[in-house]
């Protein structure tokens, strides 16, 4: 059912990237109303005390995470806070009778067991997994719409996976020979200071990271078993460039057949038909971070290696919009049954 009236939001996690970043976004939407912004540690405070980009902007002080509380004000809260937190929290939001778009990894992945030993937290109780809807939105958009509880994908599978379906439902490229090299700015790890995120630690340097073992791994390879019916496991390296936004993932597969750069283009660009953001690139010209900066486009650029029988496929994204508050956004549209790129139709920031 579309509604057409003005809804009301909460964002849980307004002091981190996320949460900033789904304020800015939101601002513009024409049929949301941000009715509180929360923190648990700086309640009480002035959200321009630590964003001053925000002064005269929003003009209320922040709130406490006080669920009852955030039901009197909000319909619609998203949860934008670490892992480990939303299990907790997100329970008592959805018995409050809101409903909850989750941007953390807490409830991605189905096996309670496959979380614990990939992000080293108490797994949510297996009904609330089973009950969030996966909301990687060009791939499950049916399945979000008029639901109360969606989880957001993570930013390096929402690149990750739109690059790969489309050839894997093809039955185009092998799934067991895929290699994921990945590449995402430091604004990924968050707000919080460490050593990893620091100006003398990343400026003119680029290294790889939790190589083997990224909390990103279950989730695309969760995805891509319930796209083809068979296990799928998959090699995917993470590395921390340095830049503030994008992630970039240059995927590699063994081809099950004789194709070209072109017959991936146009297998891309039907799929994604009617989808307005994702953009596949023309023969020999592949997406770079910049070209998406600040939007919710995932753009994606083909190379056919004869001479091997591998095809590259680069996708790439701006790890704070489409990889968490723009698909968030989209997500919040789809439930709502409004258009899908309702509030979203900004072009990306250049240069």
């Amino acid at each position: 059912m579309t509604s057409t009236a003005t809804v009301r939001v909460a964002i849980v996690g307004s002091t981190g990237y996320g949460g900033v970043e789904l304020i800015r976004l939101l601002q513009a939407h024409p049929q949301v109303e941000i009715t509180s912004v929360i923190s648990s540690s700086s309640a009480g405070v002035p959200i321009s005390d630590g964003f001053p980009h925000l002064t005269n902007i929003i003009k209320r002080d922040l709130d406490g995470v006080e669920p009852a509380e955030i039901a009197k004000v909000a319909d619609v809260v998203f949860a934008a806070t670490p892992s480990g937190v939303s299990a907790k929290l997100v329970p008592d939001l959805l018995n409050a009778g809101l409903k909850v778009i989750d941007l953390s990894g807490d409830f991605r992945l189905k096996d309670g067991s496959v979380y614990e030993q990939w992000y080293k937290h108490p797994a949510p109780s297996a009904e609330l997994l089973e009950q969030a809807v996966y909301g990687l939105c060009e791939v499950f958009g049916e399945e979000v719409k008029d639901v109360d509880f969606i989880s957001n994908p993570g930013c390096y599978p929402t690149a990750t996976l739109l690059g790969l379906i489309p050839a894997i439902q093809a039955g185009w490229i092998d799934p067991a020979s895929l290699i994921i090299d990945a590449k995402s700015g430091v604004s990924g790890s968050g707000r919080g200071t460490s050593l990893t995120a620091h100006y003398a630690e990343i400026n003119e340097n680029f290294k790889a990271y939790k190589v083997n073992k990224h909390q990103h791994i279950p989730e695309v390879e969760q995805v891509l078993t319930r796209v083809t019916g068979e296990p799928v496991t998959v090699t995917f390296t993470t590395h921390l460039v340095p830049m503030t936004r994008g992630i970039m993932t240059t995927m590699y597969a063994t081809l099950k057949g004789s194709y070209t750069e072109d017959d991936f283009i146009e297998l891309y660009r039907e799929h994604f038909q009617g989808r307005p953001f994702v953009r596949i690139r023309d023969k020999g010209i592949w997406p770079a971070t910049k070209e998406v900066s600040g939007s919710n486009y995932c753009d994606i650029g083909f190379a056919v290696d004869s001479r091997t029988n591998r095809v590259t496929i680069i996708s790439v994204i701006d790890n704070v919009v489409k990889g968490a508050a723009g698909q968030a956004i989209q997500n919040l549209n789809l439930m709502m049954g409004w258009e899908e790129s309702l509030g979203l139709t900004f072009t990306p920031i250049y240069p």
